[in-house]
C-alpha cells in the first residue's frame, strides 16, 4: 500500500517514463553500431598479421603485439605525412573560422541589395560536389603555381558554405541592441566583431571547427590531385601508398590508422561543452 497521502504514479508518467528510457535503448544502440568499427579497428592493430584473415573476429587478442605501431610508422615517413596533414588542417580551420565569420556577420546584421540571394547563391554550392568544380579549380591552382605546395592543398578549402551558414545562424541570435550601442560608443565594426559577437558564438565556433578540421584531415582527392612529390602528401595519400607499396601486414595500417584519429578525437575532447551548447542553439537546432 501507498503511504498516507502519497498519490499513485499516473499512467501517463508511467508513459513518459517509459518512453524516456525507450529513447536511452535506442540511443546506446546507435552508439554502440558507431563505436563498433572504431573498438575493432584498435583490437585489430594489436593483432598478429594473419589474425586479420580469421573467420571469426578475436575482439580481446590473446596475445599483444604492440610493435605494430612503431613497425608501421617506420615502413614510410609517416611523421612527414601527419605533419603535413596537420599543417593543412590547421590552416583550413583557421581559415574557416576568419572567413565563415566575416561572411556570416556580414550576411546577418547588414542589409544591401541583394542581400538574400547572395545567402541563396552561397548555400548552392553545397549541392556542388568536389568532383564537378575539381577541373577549374586545379586549373587555378595551376596558373598561380601552387602544385606541391601547402598553399596548394589548403587554399581552395579556407572557406565553406555550410559555415559561412552556421555563422550566420549563430550571429543572428546576437541581439541587435548590442551591436548599435557598440556603434554609439564609437567602436568600428571589427572590433564590434571580435568584442562583441565573437564571445557570444562561441559553440557555433567550436561546431565549425571541428568539421573543418575532421574534413581537412580526411580529404583525399583534392591533396591527391595537387601532390605528386612525397615530402607533400598528407596522411590519407601516405596510408594509401603504404598499403599499395609495402604489402605490409593489414594490422600495421590498422595501427596507422588509430594514431589518425588522435587529433581529431582530442579536438573534440577539448572543445566538447561548446560542441553540446553549439548543436542546441546554433541553426542545427
Amino acid at each position: 500500500m501507498n503511504p498516507a497521502g502519497a498519490a499513485a504514479p499516473s499512467g501517463r508518467t508511467q508513459l513518459l517514463a517509459l518512453r524516456r528510457w525507450a529513447g536511452a535503448a535506442l540511443l546506446a544502440a546507435i552508439a554502440f553500431l558507431f563505436v563498433l568499427p572504431i573498438v575493432w579497428m584498435t583490437t585489430t592493430s594489436f593483432q598478429a598479421g594473419e589474425k586479420m584473415f580469421q573467420l571469426t573476429t578475436e575482439w580481446i587478442p590473446s596475445v599483444l603485439h604492440p610493435e605494430n605501431y612503431p613497425n608501421a610508422l617506420s615502413r614510410a615517413d609517416f611523421p612527414t605525412y601527419f605533419l603535413n596533414s596537420g599543417v593543412v588542417s590547421l590552416a583550413v580551420t583557421a581559415g574557416n573560422i576568419v572567413f565563415c565569420t566575416l561572411a556570416g556577420y556580414g550576411l546577418a546584421k547588414f542589409r544591401f541589395p541583394g542581400d538574400r540571394f547572395a545567402l541563396l547563391l552561397i548555400l548552392s554550392t553545397l549541392m556542388l560536389p568536389l568532383e564537378v568544380t575539381l577541373v577549374p579549380t586545379f586549373l587555378v591552382i595551376y596558373n598561380l603555381g601552387w602544385m606541391n605546395t601547402y598553399q596548394g592543398i589548403f587554399g581552395p578549402l579556407l572557406v565553406d558554405a555550410f559555415g559561412v551558414f552556421l555563422m550566420r545562424q549563430a550571429i543572428l541570435a546576437v541581439p541587435s541592441d548590442y551591436i548599435e550601442a557598440a556603434r554609439i560608443d564609437g567602436a568600428g565594426e571589427m572590433r564590434i566583431l571580435w568584442r562583441v559577437v565573437v564571445p557570444q558564438c562561441k559553440p557555433a565556433l567550436a561546431v565549425l571547427a571541428v568539421f573543418a578540421f575532421r574534413d581537412s584531415w580526411d580529404q583525399f582527392l583534392w591533396p591527391l590531385t595537387v601532390v605528386s612529390k612525397d615530402e607533400y602528401r598528407t596522411f590519407p595519400l601516405g596510408l594509401v601508398k603504404f598499403g599499395e607499396y609495402y604489402g605490409n601486414p593489414p594490422t600495421e595500417q590498422m595501427a596507422i590508422a588509430v594514431l589518425a584519429t588522435i587529433p581529431v578525437f582530442l579536438l573534440f575532447v577539448a572543445l566538447q561543452r561548446w560542441v553540446t551548447r553549439g548543436f542546441g542553439l546554433s541553426g542545427l537546432k
